[in-house]
């Protein structure tokens, strides 16, 4: 379904040598741009001694939010390997950063692809995969004789309450499933006194 994605739960970890050289891979959960930036510079700084950090994100339900980045190595040997676990496990909201240090014998093209596709297979091997669901919201308000009736298509239709306001006039916020939304709003609407406030 088109409103469940696959991510991972925390940040991994994992090194993998090849012929001397160390490639040490991060999995870590991200959900922007901004975030991989500051991931990505976070990771320099500590390894501010090695030779490349060549990294590949995935953003969004969709997956069609996406980079790869060979850092200075021959291109298409780093980031594209990275990203292609990315897309071989079916992730997304994450980002994979893998720092190298170059032992002394070069590796050539194939040598690197499968350093760099083997070291982003270990984290990501080493992290929780989990399920998220895509959301929204809807806010809505009637008055308090409507309780029932209200109640009985949240409960129908699965969906969670994260704020309410009881008085003579109620107002609830109400997360769904993405997928449930349209039907949500058509039952809530066929109810008396109630008004659809927000959505998003």
């Amino acid at each position: 379904m088109e409103d469940v994605f696959k991510t991972i739960n925390s940040v991994s970890k994992a090194i993998y040598t090849e012929k001397r050289s160390k490639f040490i891979a991060y999995a870590i959960p991200v959900q922007s741009v901004d975030e991989v930036k500051n991931e990505v510079e976070k990771i320099r700084k500590e390894y501010y001694d090695a030779r490349h950090v060549c990294w590949a994100y995935m953003l969004g339900a969709e997956r069609k939010e996406f980079r790869a980045n060979d850092d200075g190595e021959p291109s298409g040997t780093a980031g594209k390997p990275i990203l292609g676990q990315i897309n071989s496990n079916e992730l997304t909201n994450i980002l994979i950063a893998v720092v190298r240090y170059f032992g002394g014998i070069k590796l050539g093209t194939s040598g690197l692809i499968v350093a760099y596709r083997e070291a982003a297979a270990e984290a990501i091997s080493l992290a929780e995969i989990i399920e998220k669901t895509v959301d929204c919201q809807l806010s809505i308000s009637f008055e308090y004789p409507m309780m029932n009736e209200v109640m009985k298509v949240i409960k129908d239709l699965q969906s969670s309450i994260t704020h309410q306001i009881y008085d003579m006039d109620c107002i609830m916020t109400l997360e769904i499933r993405k997928s449930h939304f349209e039907e949500l709003q058509n039952r809530l609407s066929k109810i008396d006194t109630l008004d659809i406030i927000e959505e998003k």
